[in-house]
């Protein structure tokens, strides 16, 4: 297959948002290499890249982005693909019984598009209905971050997030709901600026349409202070 015919198929796939799985696709020997070990090479394959560029690296702008980039993967934007660092979400008795639904908005999210590795920028909403358990508001401000934190597809991302509450909190009654901006459209292709991508996942109680309809009217509740 001729490159350029190779580039249009990617370009298609990148374009229709598919995902392989629910989990993020992690080779086995993914962290065989200490952080050191990958900040070296992700390192020179930078370099690699800005001298294919044509960029002059002897240039005192230009000469630390090699590994400042290298260390921003590893440590920062993708710091959430690694087990180690995932938030242990301490869970505590629900003795005030409280019975209804917790809803935490407008949650900020920062991800990164694994077709184009450009910026997923937008808000996370979380709700779940105690089942006995309940877990500190921040946790979940935290399992948002560690999930997005890795290159991702939106859909899976929304997935993720239930899936990892549904576990904490022992019970199916979790939805999340994001909306956000993919740089991918806004900056390069088609360039719009204003659309945004939303995405829902409903979990037990929460594909009901009255306790769904419940968690969308709190979303859309003014609480600007």
């Amino acid at each position: 297959m001729d490159l350029e015919k190779q580039l249009k198929e990617i370009e298609a796939l990148g374009n229709d948002h598919v995902g392989t799985a629910t989990d993020t696709p992690l080779r086995t020997d993914a962290f065989d290499l200490s952080d050191i070990e990958k900040i070296a090479s992700i390192k020179e394959d930078v370099k690699s890249i800005m001298h294919t560029l044509g960029l002059d690296l002897t240039d005192d702008s230009l000469k630390g982005t090699p590994t400042r980039v290298a260390k921003m993967f590893v440590q920062e934007i993708f710091g959430g693909l690694h087990p180690d660092r995932k938030p242990k979400a301490s869970t505590f008795d629900n003795k005030y019984k409280y019975g209804e639904m917790l809803v935490e908005k407008n949650i900020t999210l920062y991800s990164t598009c694994e077709h184009h590795l450009l910026p997923i920028v937008g808000k996370a909403h979380i709700a779940y209905i105690s089942n006995g358990t309940v877990v500190g508001l921040s946790k979940m401000n935290r399992v948002v971050d560690y999930f997005a934190k890795r290159p991702q597809v939106q859909e899976r991302l929304t997935m993720q997030i239930v899936k990892e509450l549904q576990q904490v909190l022992n019970t199916d009654d979790v939805a999340c709901v994001i909306d956000a901006k993919h740089l991918c459209v806004n900056s390069r292709g088609i360039r719009d600026i204003d659309s945004s991508t939303v995405t829902s996942e409903f979990g037990g109680k929460f594909k009901e349409p009255e306790t769904r309809r419940e968690f969308l009217d709190y979303i859309n509740l003014d609480t600007d202070f």
